[in-house]
Parts: structure tokens; C-alpha cells; sequence
């Protein structure tokens, strides 16, 4: 599942509004916006990405970390899709 994907477009369509406001306000500086990677998190850390959270931690339990990078991956994009830096 690809849960990142989506939050990571709605952020990009958010800079985008942004942006056309500072056009129609006559700002020069429209292009300029803050990275997607600036949106500052809505949620605590813990409580982000709870689907990736239990199937990175399932699998580290059953099979150890070294087997779960895949899942591990998936849930740092899903925090960087929600606002977090890591």
C-alpha cells in the first residue's frame, strides 16, 4: 500500500493554492513557496501513519529488523508525507 503518495500530492496541491494566492495578492515572489517538507505535522509522531507503523512493527518482532527494510521505508515516507523530518 502506498499511503504516502497521496498525502504528499495533496501537500504539493496546497503549495500550488499557495502560490496562486501570492499571484492574485500581485506578490512578486509567487514562486517561492515552502518545500513540501516544511508542512509542519498535524499529528505527534506516534500517532502518524498507524498502518505502516503495525506492519513495520509486526514484521521487526516475527523476522527482525534486517528482513523489515521494506516496511521500515514505508513508513518513514508515510511520516515525510505527514510533515516529519526523518
Amino acid at each position: 500500500m502506498d499511503f504516502g503518495t497521496s498525502k504528499l500530492a495533496e501537500n504539493k496541491q496546497v503549495g500550488l493554492h499557495l502560490n496562486s494566492q501570492l499571484a492574485a495578492n500581485g506578490n512578486s515572489t509567487a514562486s517561492v513557496s515552502a518545500p513540501v517538507s516544511d508542512v509542519k505535522p498535524k499529528k505527534k509522531i506516534c500517532c502518524a501513519c498507524p498502518d505502516t507503523k503495525r506492519l513495520r512493527d509486526e514484521c521487526i518482532v516475527e523476522h527482525g529488523e534486517d528482513a523489515c527494510t521494506k516496511w521500515i521505508e514505508a513508513h518513514k515516507q508515510c511520516l515525510r508525507a505527514e510533515g516529519f523530518n526523518v
